[in-house]
């Protein structure tokens, strides 16, 4: 795989900011002192009178933020994910969701690729965090492609929504004519009939990966991209389940409250059926390369390939 093109999440956010600028002269972005690693230095750049750096107190950013939006602003607020959705969670639910304002939370270096900055920063409850929140969008794009679309898709929808990306180089997989991108809508990626594996963020190239080497073994996957947890595509979710009876869900993320648990709310409603959920089994994080993190927590191809084989 090492010769497919891979590009960090956070890195299509920052340039997906500084290429909608000029089309949204209302756009705002904030940062809280970590616009180098958050990649929003590429709107300061291009807009620097519509950039504004908070510093270290992201509360208060969320709550500027929130003023602004009342000020007829789109706002950008950016920072690591563990500080948005923790440290923040209280001025983003009240000051940002509450009122429903036009606040977009650009959360980056989320999920265990964070790597060596330890559990610390390891960010695995935002989803769940964020989901709870009355009337929040949630997206987690897969790669740069879906990256650069949602933060346009964003800056169209009017409400909060929170943009979750990764801090580690993630492949390329939707750079395909086809390709859309839409608020609350899933993309299939593969069709099979035999299971199906639902999955978001950097788990997407896993999933595809893991349908690979299921297809070895005579086991045909339905590959689904959940981008959008909130609001989730549930049509799509019960056309696959209706299908394969079999599904898993895979997810950068603790499969509490996240992904996982948002499809079996739709699939107990919906349409009952086994689902296992693969992602961090309720412990944090630790200290080490994304790849080997990935691999222990086995949310690598290979790992996700074993998990389905022993639930089969």
């Amino acid at each position: 795989m090492a010769d497919i093109k891979k590009i960090a999440t956070r890195e299509s956010y920052g340039k997906a900011l500084e290429a909608i600028g000029a089309d949204f002269p209302n756009m705002v972005v904030l940062d809280a002192d970590l616009s180098a690693a958050t990649k929003t230095s590429y709107f300061k750049k291009a807009f620097p009178d519509r950039f504004i750096d908070c510093g270290i107190a992201e509360g208060n950013m969320m709550a500027v933020a929130a003023g602004m939006a009342t000020c007829g602003k789109l706002v950008f607020a950016s920072t690591f994910a563990m500080f948005a959705s923790g440290r923040a969670f209280e001025q983003v639910r009240n000051s940002i969701g509450y009122p429903h304002l036009n606040v977009k939370i650009g959360a980056t270096h989320a999920g265990i690729t964070v790597g060596e900055d330890g559990a610390s920063h390891q960010c695995i409850e935002d989803i769940a965090l964020m989901r709870a929140i009355p009337g929040m969008v949630v997206i987690s794009p897969a790669d740069d492609v879906e990256t650069k679309a949602a933060v346009r898709a964003a800056a169209e929808y009017y409400g909060p929504v929170y943009l979750r990306t990764g801090r580690a180089g993630v492949p390329v997989i939707n750079d395909r004519p086809e390709y859309k991108f839409e608020i609350g809508k899933g993309v299939k990626l593969k069709d099979g009939g035999d299971v199906s594996i639902v999955a978001t963020g950097v788990c997407v190239n896993s999933a595809l990966e893991a349908a690979e080497m299921l297809e070895k073994d005579g086991i045909h996957a339905d590959v689904v991209d959940i981008h959008t947890i909130k609001p989730i595509d549930k049509d799509m979710l019960i056309e696959t389940a209706q299908k394969t009876k079999k599904v898993f869900t895979a997810e950068e993320h603790t499969v509490m409250g996240g992904l996982g648990s948002a499809v079996c709310e739709v699939l107990a409603e919906e349409c009952p059926v086994k689902v296992k959920r693969i992602g961090v089994y309720d412990v944090f994080g630790e200290s080490g390369s994304a790849g080997a993190l990935l691999e222990k927590f086995r949310l690598d191809g290979k790992g996700l390939y074993e998990q389905i084989k022993e639930n089969l």
